[in-house]
Order: structure tokens, then sequence, then C-alpha cells
């Protein structure tokens, strides 16, 4: 007599395989709503910084970092060259003390515009986990400008490729080498699909 043969029946399978769709779609959507948290958050900290960047320079007539007087304003320790820019990289690799893109931020902390150690030049961490930085761009890509760019800049790294492309089609020209958002790989650090995102102001 032959023994009979148990298995899952189409129903069965069927409903496994609505259970496992419908746990993928969740995870999608979460991973989706995760993106677009994180997408706000460095649009937010863009929107921040640039508002402490013009009220430090509607206060004092001069940008941060770049404050001759920034001793007599804020009460800094030390003072920029008053020349109309914000010197050095945007300092995403900068370890010199002095840089104006420090200073930037010992300016901007000194007057309460940005939350840290007012005594601080250290380059405060992005929504991303990456740095935040603050320089004017000379046109030619050295002193962390891309692409030409000759204004002010805010930069973030360690933005994900993926969303990167997102808020520069939301924000810009969804061309990372064109308009006053672009990116270029890497931009201090060696990750895979790491990218610097620019920001013009």
């Amino acid at each position: 007599m032959k023994k009979q043969q148990s298995g899952f029946t189409l129903i069965e399978i069927a409903i496994v395989m609505v259970i496992i769709g419908l746990l993928l779609g969740g995870v999608l959507k979460g991973q989706e709503v995760i993106t677009s948290a994180r997408i706000k958050n460095v649009s937010n900290d863009f929107s921040g910084v640039s508002a402490a960047i013009y009220s430090y320079q509607d206060r004092y007539s001069s940008l941060p970092g770049d404050d001759v007087a920034a001793d007599a304003h804020v009460g800094a320790a030390t003072n920029g060259d008053g020349d109309g820019s914000i010197e050095g990289t945007l300092g995403f690799a900068s370890v010199t003390a002095g840089d104006e893109s420090r200073l930037a931020w010992h300016h901007l902390r000194s007057a309460g515009l940005v939350t840290g150690d007012s005594t601080s030049q250290l380059q405060p961490s992005n929504a991303l986990g990456g740095i935040t930085g603050i320089s004017t761009g000379d046109g030619d890509g050295a002193g962390g400008a891309v692409n030409g760019f000759i204004g002010l800049l805010i930069g973030f790294t360690l933005v994900d490729g993926d969303m990167a492309v997102i808020l520069d089609a939301q924000n810009d020209d969804g061309n990372a080498d064109t308009g006053s958002i672009r990116s270029q790989a890497g931009g201090g650090y060696v990750l895979a699909n790491s990218y610097s995102l620019i920001f013009e102001l």
C-alpha cells in the first residue's frame, strides 16, 4: 500500500505568499519613511545653518569666520581677516585651527546662533552622521568648492547617493554637476556610495 505524501495545498501556498508580500511591503515602506525623514533632516540642517549665517551677517555686517572684529562682537578668541569671504576648505577635512571655515562655527556659537561649545572651532555633525561645513567657493574647485561654485557654500558629508539625487531633484535641477546643489563622491570620506552635498546660498 502506497503512503500518501503530505504537502502544502495551493491555498496554503497562496496564503504564505500573501503574508510574505505584506511583510516585504511593510519593510520597504518603513525604509521609505526613514529615508524621507533623513532627507527632511538634511533640509532642516541647511535651513538652520543658512539662517544662522544671515543672522550673523545682519547683526554684525560681516560673515562668521571672516569677522575682523569677532572678539568685540561676540567675544570670540580669534578674528577673521575681513576680506568678505570664508576661506579654507568646507571643513570636511580641515584640521588647521584658525581656518575661517572653522572659525565660522566658533563665531556662530559665540553669538548664540548655533548650539555647542562657544570656544570650539570643530565642525558639527549633520543629521546623517557626517560633518557640516561652511566656506566660500573660489570657482576653480579648490578650497572645498566643486564645479565652479564662487558663492557662499554649506556642505554635508556622508550623504547616501540615492539621497543626494532626491535632495537635488526636490530642491534644485536634479543634476549633480549644475545648479545651486551639487555633489561629489567621497568628500573626505572613503566610503562606498558616500557623497558630499554642497548647497550654494
